[in-house]
């Protein structure tokens, strides 16, 4: 990708930028103390934003990037264009591995916009993080 298409999409992607941003201050995260917020858009340009969720039993915790793709489906949503994932860290966090699966099998090969509260951000495809990705082309039936 180009240094102008790069900035073009960050243009563009500022109002999803903001929605994760402020989904982030929703995290419940009394365990880690480590809050994040997601947001995807459709292709439509509908956005779903979504935090983390911790519990307890941590195995029950649910991250952010769930959390919006799942609001998006529940709601009806589907074809997706890029998703972002915010966290207050100097390195930018990446998806989890369950996040990329998930991102993969209801998003595809999407846009994914990671940044922090400082405002640094990175952009790359969902392809690039989940390489030789497991999907419904590995099941018979």
């Amino acid at each position: 990708m180009r240094i102008e298409e790069v900035s073009l999409s960050l243009n563009e992607a500022k109002d999803l930028i903001e929605a994760a941003r402020r989904a982030r201050e929703n995290a419940f995260a009394p365990y880690s103390n480590f809050r994040v917020g997601a947001a995807v858009e459709t292709i439509d340009g509908r956005v779903f934003a979504g935090c983390n969720v911790e519990n307890a039993t941590y195995g029950l915790t649910v991250c952010a990037e769930r959390v919006a793709i799942w609001k998006a489906i529940s709601e009806g949503a589907r074809g997706f264009r890029r998703l972002v994932v915010i966290a207050d860290t100097e390195e930018l966090t990446p998806p989890c591995g369950p996040c990329r699966q998930i991102i993969w099998e209801f998003c595809g090969d999407i846009e994914i916009i990671m940044t922090n509260l400082g405002g640094k951000v990175e952009t790359v495809r969902a392809g690039d993080l989940l390489p030789r990705a497991f999907d419904r082309r590995f099941l018979t039936i």
